[in-house]
C-alpha cells in the first residue's frame, strides 16, 4: 500500500559533534541531532536529505547513533531517526574544463558503507573533506559515474541561481555541455524558480523536478519540500519515485513563489534597484545581477513538456506570515503537533480558535497558494504582503 511522505532533501550541517564548522555559513545550531529532532518533532517531515554526510566526523556521529540504538539503518537504504528517515547526501562543487564557472551538485547514497567509500574516494580529490560544498578536483562526468557505481543518485543543485549552479552566471547554455544527461537522476529547481519556469527548457523535460529548502538554519528546514507517494520512507523507494516507477512518484511540489526568491529579478549590483537597459536608472551603475526569470527566458525553447507534472503549490514557511511571531507559532505547535499538520490538515475553524480569524485566514491562503508577495532580487528576499 502506497502512502504520502513529506520530504526535504537539501539540509546543511553547521557544526559537527566536535563543535567545528561543516557548512561555514550555516548556523552553529544546525547539528545532526538538532536537525533530526526539528524535522521529526516540529516540522513533521518523513524524509530529510542531509547533504554533508561525506564529512568523516559527521559519518562517525551517524554510526555512533546507530551503534547506540538512537538510529537504525534500513534494509532498503536510509537511516531511521524517530519518525524521520535520513538520506545520506553530499553537496559538491565541480569546476572542470567543460564548466565556465563552479556548479553545485548533490549525491545521495543508500547505506553508510556506500557513503564511507564515496568519502574515501573524495578525500583524494578535495582539499578539506570535513567541510561542506567543497571544490572537487576532477572530471564532472567521472563524479557522475562514481556516484552511480556506488548505487547513488546524482542531482544538479538549485540549477538557476546566478552563482554556483548549472545554468547560473555564465556557466552553460545546456546541461550536456557539463554533464552526462543519462547519469542525471533529477533536477533541483531552487528558490527563485518553479515547474512552469523550468519546463520552458526542452532538455529538462525528461527529469523529475525537486523543491528543497537548502537550509542553513533550523527554522528554514522545509521552506520548500515535496510530497512523495511511496510504500515506505527509504532510499530504494525514493529512487523509484524519481524514476516514476511502480506508481511511486512526486505527488506535489511545495515551494515559495519564485518572486520571493532572492535572485528572481534582475537588479543593479550596486543599489539593488530594478535594472533594465545598459544603466541603472537610480544610481547609474552598469553592473547588474541577472535574475532567474530573465536567465530562463534566454534558455527557453518555448516547447512545453508533454508529460504531466505534479502541481507546484506556492507556500511559505509559517514564520514568513506577518503577525505570526515565535510565541504564536509555539502556541500552534502545542495544539496541532507540527508544521505539516498546521499547513496542510488542520481545519480553519480549529486554527481560528487558537490564533483568531485573521491569522487563520492567512494560513488558509498560504495552504492554497493565494498569498500576495513583493519580488526579491540581487540577494534580497521578497516578502509576503500583510
Amino acid at each position: 500500500m502506497l502512502k504520502e511522505f513529506f520530504t526535504d532533501l537539501h539540509i546543511h550541517i553547521g557544526r559537527n559533534s566536535l563543535g567545528k564548522p561543516v557548512k561555514i555559513t550555516a548556523s552553529k545550531n544546525l547539528t545532526l541531532m538538532n536537525i533530526m529532532q526539528e524535522a521529526s518533532e516540529r516540522k513533521g517531515l518523513d524524509i530529510v536529505g542531509i547533504i554533508d554526510c561525506h564529512a568523516p566526523t559527521v559519518l562517525n556521529e551517524i554510526e555512533l547513533a546507530v551503534s547506540k540504538g538512537v538510529a537504525s539503518e534500513l534494509v532498503d537504504g536510509g537511516i531511521q531517526f524517530g519518525n524521520t528517515t535520513l538520506i545520506l547526501g553530499s553537496e559538491i562543487e565541480v569546476y572542470d574544463e567543460n564548466c565556465k564557472g563552479p556548479i553545485h551538485v548533490l549525491c545521495f547514497f543508500p547505506f553508510l558503507k556506500n557513503m564511507k567509500e564515496f568519502s574515501r574516494w573524495l578525500s583524494f580529490r578535495m582539499k578539506n573533506i570535513e567541510l561542506s560544498s567543497q571544490r572537487y578536483y576532477g572530471d564532472t562526468m567521472t563524479l557522475q559515474t562514481q556516484t552511480h557505481e556506488l548505487d547513488g543518485l546524482f542531482i544538479p543543485a538549485h540549477v538557476f541561481t546566478p552563482f554556483k549552479s548549472l545554468f547560473g552566471k555564465g556557466v552553460s547554455h545546456s546541461l550536456t555541455e557539463v554533464l552526462d544527461p543519462n547519469q542525471v537522476d533529477a533536477i533541483e529547481l531552487g528558490l527563485s524558480s518553479d515547474t512552469k519556469m523550468a519546463d520552458q527548457i526542452k532538455e529538462l523535460h525528461q527529469y523529475t523536478f525537486l523543491t528543497n529548502s537548502d537550509s542553513h538554519s533550523l527554522p528554514k528546514i522545509a521552506r520548500e519540500y515535496q510530497l512523495l507517494l511511496l510504500a515506505e520512507p527509504s532510499f530504494k523507494e525514493l529512487k523509484m519515485a524519481l524514476k516514476n516507477e511502480y506508481k511511486r512518484r512526486v505527488m506535489q511540489n511545495f515551494g515559495m513563489n519564485p518572486k520571493l526568491g532572492k535572485y528572481f529579478a534582475t537588479v543593479c549590483a550596486n543599489c539593488l534597484a530594478p535594472f533594465q537597459g545598459k544603466y541603472c536608472s537610480k544610481c547609474g551603475s552598469t553592473k547588474f545581477v541577472k535574475g532567474v526569470s530573465d536567465r530562463i527566458q534566454e534558455l527557453a525553447s518555448k516547447q512545453l513538456t508533454s508529460q504531466e507534472r505534479p502541481d507546484y503549490i506556492y507556500q511559505v514557511p509559517l514564520e514568513y506570515l506577518p503577525k505570526l511571531g515565535p510565541k504564536t507559532l509555539e502556541k500552534l505547535l502545542s495544539h496541532f503537533g507540527n508544521e505539516m499538520n498546521i499547513i496542510h490538515y488542520v481545519p480553519k475553524a480549529s486554527l481560528a480558535e487558537v490564533v483568531g480569524e485573521n491569522l487563520a485566514t492567512m494560513i488558509l491562503d498560504l495552504r492554497q497558494g493565494k498569498l500576495m508577495v513583493d519580488e526579491g532580487g540581487g540577494g534580497r528576499y521578497g516578502r509576503v504582503k500583510g
